[in-house]
């Protein structure tokens, strides 16, 4: 049975530091990325991996805060996320798919976890 499930979030002060971590289990994934969703707005893209981990891709919303790394041997996806801001609020999921190369779109990917809150106050 294929599962991604995520972990690590959690309500943080801005300018905190929050780590979410993604296990995925059945089988391993080429491609996996965070995508996050607010309250009442459509759930956006957020960053992307490829296989390797060479190849990362982030949103505008992202860059120079987030990171997105992989450890294949656990089959596991992180994002580590510095100087928080409270429009980071949202539910954070973790998607993965198989292919090649990098996934940034929600219908490149065939697998989801359940989500995970983290909620950043000002």
């Amino acid at each position: 049975q294929v599962q991604v499930v995520e972990s690590g979030g959690g309500l943080v002060q801005a300018g905190g530091s929050l780590r979410l971590s993604c296990a995925a289990s059945g089988r391993s994934f080429s491609r996996m990325g965070w995508f996050r969703q607010a309250p009442g707005k459509e759930r956006e893209f957020v960053a992307a991996i490829n296989w390797s981990g060479g190849v990362t891709y982030y949103a505008d919303s992202g860059k120079g805060r987030f990171t997105i790394s992989r450890d294949n041997a656990k089959n596991t996806l992180y994002l580590q996320m510095n100087s928080l801001k409270p429009e980071d609020t949202a539910v954070y999921y973790c998607a993965a798919a198989g292919g090649a190369g990098i996934g940034l779109r929600i219908s490149e990917y065939s697998y989801w976890g359940q989500g995970t809150q983290v909620t950043v106050s000002s």
